[in-house]
């Protein structure tokens, strides 16, 4: 495997719980890629799918068993491992969106980029990859 890392946020996670691209891109890069998110990102994922999943008429247990799926390669980083760069973090992203410290500080904790939909991450001094370009990350 190699030393490539991204920290997913739970927009991402999210997407890859109701399509299959962003999913498929996990799976397909997942023997070469490490991907992480901070445990708050499964956490906002769970608390929004159900009535994103509701609003599309999808069972809602079938869901959340995709999203626990993805545990196996997506590694839930727990707080206590980002926590001390969360004064950084927000230095850098709490003019846009205070509430995205989480998956900055991870970000920086482990020296990697971030996969996101959200454009608050852009201009923090960490990599930013959207979905439509996150492939050449993957593949380079």
């Amino acid at each position: 495997m190699s030393d490539k890392a991204i920290v997913v946020d739970a927009n991402i996670l999210i997407r890859a719980v109701l399509g299959t691209r962003v999913r498929d891109l996990i799976f397909e890069h997942a023997a070469k890629v490490k991907f992480f998110a901070p445990d708050v990102a499964y956490a906002d994922a769970r608390k929004y799918l159900p009535a994103l999943l509701e609003k599309r008429g999808v069972k809602s247990v079938a869901a959340m068993k995709v999203l626990d799926s993805l545990e196996s390669i997506v590694q839930s980083v727990d707080r206590d491992l980002y926590v001390g760069l969360q004064v950084q973090a927000l230095e850098r992203i709490a003019m846009r969106d205070a509430d995205d410290w989480p998956i900055l500080a991870c970000a920086m904790s482990i020296g990697c980029a971030v996969w996101t939909e959200d454009t608050d991450f852009f201009g923090t001094g960490i990599a930013t990859w959207t979905t439509d370009r996150v492939q050449f990350f993957l593949r380079g």
